[in-house]
C-alpha cells in the first residue's frame, strides 16, 4: 500500500496510507485531538472528517476554537432543521439552507404556512435527532442518479440546483442523517461528524419566501435560527435578539414619527417632517464635513441611455438589478443605480492638467436598484436610496495622501456620531485586472496611509475588488452588532472604459486614478443603524426636535410662545405643546417622543423669566435664564455631545 505525507500547521509531518480519512490525522496527532475534530483545512480547502487523503497534502484539524467551527456549526444546524422538517411535515420540499452572519435559514415548500406551535414542535425535533448522535455520512453519487432521485421524490428544487451547480461534474455530493427516517440532501458540505456535536441552537421566526427571491417564482416558507458553540453564547445572542427588538427601526420610525412605506411603492420609503428633519441634518452634516475639504457637490442625470450602461459593463452584469425605461423614441435607458459612471462622464467632459488634481465630487441624489420584493426590509434594504457618494480622480503618486485625508474623514464622522469601528484592508485577489506592480504600489499606499492615520486595521488578504485594492470599514452598535459602512476603493478598470486622462507635468497623456469613497453608504440604511443606536434618543445635534416648551396652563401660553419664539431665533428646532392636558401627562409624551430638553413653564418662571428645565434621561435639571439654557445648548451642539442608549 503506498503511503503519503501529511504536512501540519507546525511544519511536522505524518505519514498515513493513502486514501486514509482525514480523521486519521488527528487520530495520530493525539486521541483528545481525535475526540475534539470537527473537520479539517486540506491544502486550504474545508472538508469533512471522512474527506479520503489520496495525495500528500497540508493538513489542518478544526476544532471549536478554529474560525470555521462556527459557520460549520450552523451550517450542519440548517440540515438538522431539514431533516426535523421532513421528519414531522412528510412531503415537504426543500429548497436551500446555508449558513448566515447571524445564524442560518432553511426554505421549504410546505402545504401550509408554519405557526409558531410548528415552530416549537421542529425544535424539539431537532433536539431529539441531536441526543440521537446520528452520523452526517457523505456520499457521493452519479449526477443523472442524483437528479433521477430527487425528481421521483418530489423535489424538483433540489435537480434545478444539481443542474445549476454540478454542471461538467460526473458525481455530486449527498449528505444523510439516517434516523428512522433516513434524510438525504443534495450539498457540497462539509458537515460535523455527527448531529451529537450541536447542542446549542434555537429557531427564531418563520416568514414568507420566494425561491431565489423572486416573486415570480415558487413561494415558500423561510424558518430562521441560529447556533453557538456553546449554550452561553447562545443565551448572550438571544439576549442581544431581544435588546434589538426593542430598537428596531422600523418599530421607532413608526412611534417617532420618521418614516413609513406604502405598498404601492414598496422598498421607498416616504419621510415625514421629523424624518426629513433627521435625513437633512445628516446630509448637510456631510456637506460640512467634505466642503472645506476640497469636495465640489454635483448633480448627474438620473436615467441615462444604455451606451453609458455598456460602456461602465453593468448592462451586461448588472442589467437585472436595474430599473429600465422605454424612452419616448424607444430609447433603451435605465434608472441610475450608482453614481460612477455619471461622475466619470462629468470628469471627462474637460480636459485637466495634473495641477488640477486630485479632483473630489460628492453627490446626495437619488439612486435606484431592483431588489426583489423577498429581501425588502424596512430602511436596510431598499430600492430607492441615496449615498454620501464620493468620487477622487489623482495621480498615481497622490494615492496614499488622498487615501490618509479619507481616512481622518472617517475617523472624525464615526467619532461625532458616538460609532466604534474598525478597518478591514483587502487586497489583490486571484482574479484581478492590471499589472502585478501596479497593485503592489496602490497596496504599499494604502498601508501607509492607514499607518499614518494611526489606524488599526486587519488584513483581508485576496479580498480585494477585481479592480483595485479596498478598505471596508465596520461600525459597531450600542449592542454591539457590527454593520458594514464606510468604503475606500481603488479603481483602474473604470478609467480605462471612459478614458479618464489628464496632462502631467511631462505634456503628456495620463490615465487617471479613481478612488471610490462613502461613509454613511445608504443614507437609509445609516439612519436605520442610528435610529438602533441610539435608540431613537437621538443626541441634541441630530434630535430632529431638540425642545419642547410645556405651558403648566393656558395662562402661560404667551410666555411660552415667546420662550419657543427665541429658541428659534437662536437657531434651535423647537415646539410647543399647547394642549390642554395636565403637564405630567405632557411630559410622559415629550419622553416617549425622546425630545432631549423639556422646558416647563409656569407661573414662576413667567415672573422670573427662567425656564425649569428636563431632561429625556436626567429629569428635573432645576430652573434656568433662557439665554443660559440657549449658551449651554449651543455648546452641546457644537461639541456634538452623545448620550447613547444602552438598554
Amino acid at each position: 500500500m503506498s503511503q503519503i505525507a501529511v504536512t501540519l500547521p507546525d511544519g511536522s509531518s505524518r505519514v498515513l496510507p493513502a486514501g486514509a480519512p482525514v480523521r486519521a490525522v488527528a487520530e495520530a496527532i493525539s486521541p483528545g485531538l481525535a475526540k475534539a475534530a470537527l473537520a479539517a483545512v486540506v491544502d486550504g480547502r474545508l472538508v469533512d472528517l471522512s474527506f479520503p487523503l489520496a495525495q500528500n497534502a497540508a493538513v489542518r484539524i478544526v476544532t471549536d476554537r478554529s474560525p470555521e467551527a462556527l459557520p460549520l456549526f450552523r451550517h450542519s444546524t440548517a440540515h438538522l432543521l431539514a431533516a426535523a422538517v421532513t421528519n414531522l411535515f412528510p412531503g415537504t420540499q426543500c429548497g436551500i439552507g446555508p449558513a448566515t452572519e447571524e445564524g442560518f435559514f432553511y426554505d421549504f415548500v410546505v402545504s401550509r404556512p408554519f405557526v409558531p406551535e410548528d415552530l416549537e414542535a421542529i425544535e424539539r425535533k431537532m433536539q431529539e435527532l441531536a441526543r440521537e448522535d446520528l452520523v452526517y455520512e457523505r456520499q457521493m453519487w452519479p449526477r443523472e442518479d442524483a437528479k433521477a432521485f430527487f425528481s421521483q421524490r418530489g423535489e424538483p428544487l433540489k435537480v434545478q440546483l444539481i443542474d445549476e451547480k454540478t454542471e461538467g461534474q460526473l458525481e455530486v455530493s449527498c449528505y444523510t442523517i439516517k434516523d428512522k427516517n433516513t434524510f438525504i440532501d443534495f450539498c457540497v458540505g462539509p458537515h460535523v461528524p455527527s448531529t451529537g456535536k450541536l447542542k446549542a441552537f434555537k429557531l427564531l421566526s418563520t416568514s414568507n419566501a420566494y425561491w431565489k427571491g423572486d416573486a415570480r417564482n415558487q413561494p415558500m416558507q423561510r424558518v430562521y435560527g441560529t447556533a453557538f458553540l456553546t449554550e452561553k453564547d447562545l443565551k448572550a445572542h438571544l439576549t442581544q435578539i431581544e435588546e434589538a427588538k426593542k430598537r428596531d427601526h422600523r418599530k421607532l420610525g413608526r412611534e417617532l414619527g420618521l418614516f413609513t412605506f406604502h405598498q404601492w411603492a414598496p422598498g421607498a420609503a416616504f419621510w415625514q417632517d421629523k424624518g426629513t428633519t433627521l435625513y437633512n441634518t445628516l446630509a448637510n452634516y456631510m456637506r460640512d464635513v467634505l466642503l472645506p475639504n476640497g469636495y465640489v457637490e454635483v448633480r448627474t442625470p438620473l436615467i441615462y441611455n444604455k451606451a453609458l450602461w455598456e460602456t461602465s459593463g453593468h448592462w451586461s452584469h448588472y442589467r437585472q438589478n436595474m430599473f429600465q425605461v422605454q424612452g419616448s423614441e424607444d430609447e433603451q435607458m435605465a434608472v441610475k443605480a450608482m453614481n460612477c459612471p455619471g461622475h466619470f462622464l462629468l470628469y471627462a467632459n474637460e480636459v485637466h492638467s495634473y495641477r488640477e488634481l486630485p479632483i473630489r465630487f460628492h453627490e446626495q441624489t437619488p439612486l435606484h436598484r431592483n431588489e426583489a420584493s423577498g429581501v425588502l426590509g424596512g430602511l436596510t434594504r431598499v430600492r430607492q436610496f441615496s449615498q454620501d457618494d464620493g468620487h477622487c480622480f489623482v495621480t498615481p503618486e497622490q494615492i496614499g495622501d488622498e487615501v490618509e485625508r479619507m481616512l481622518r474623514l472617517i475617523q472624525r464622522v464615526y467619532e461625532d456620531l458616538g460609532l466604534s469601528y474598525e478597518a478591514k484592508f483587502s487586497t489583490r485577489p486571484d482574479e484581478f485586472l492590471g499589472e502585478i506592480a501596479t497593485w503592489d504600489n496602490a497596496e504599499a499606499q494604502l498601508k501607509t496611509a492607514l499607518e499614518r492615520a494611526g489606524m488599526k486595521y486587519t488584513l483581508n488578504a485576496k479580498d480585494g475588488a477585481f479592480y483595485g485594492p479596498k478598505i471596508d470599514f465596520d461600525v459597531t452598535d450600542a449592542i454591539g452588532r457590527k454593520w458594514q459602512c464606510a468604503t475606500i476603493q481603488l479603481d483602474y478598470n473604470m478609467p480605462e472604459r471612459f478614458d479618464l486622462k489628464y496632462i502631467g507635468a511631462d505634456n503628456a497623456e495620463h490615465r487617471a486614478i479613481v478612488i471610490h469613497r462613502a461613509i454613511f453608504g445608504s443614507f437609509e440604511r445609516f439612519i436605520a443603524i442610528l435610529i438602533e443606536h441610539y435608540m431613537g434618543a437621538f443626541p441634541l445635534w441630530l434630535a430632529p426636535v431638540q425642545v419642547v416648551v410645556l405651558p403648566i396652563s393656558d395662562r402661560h401660553l404667551d410666555y411660552a410662545r415667546s420662550t419657543r419664539d427665541r429658541l428659534k431665533s437662536a437657531g434651535m428646532r423647537v415646539e410647543l405643546d399647547e394642549r390642554q392636558e395636565k403637564i405630567g401627562y405632557k411630559i410622559r409624551e415629550a419622553q416617549l417622543q425622546k425630545i432631549p430638553y423639556m422646558l416647563v413653564v409656569g407661573d414662576r418662571e413667567s415672573t422670573d423669566g427662567t425656564v425649569s428645565v428636563r431632561t429625556r434621561a436626567g429629569g428635573d435639571q432645576g430652573s434656568r435664564a433662557i439665554d443660559a439654557f440657549i449658551a449651554s445648548a449651543r455648546e452641546e451642539i457644537v461639541h456634538k455631545s452623545k448620550e447613547v442608549a444602552t438598554t
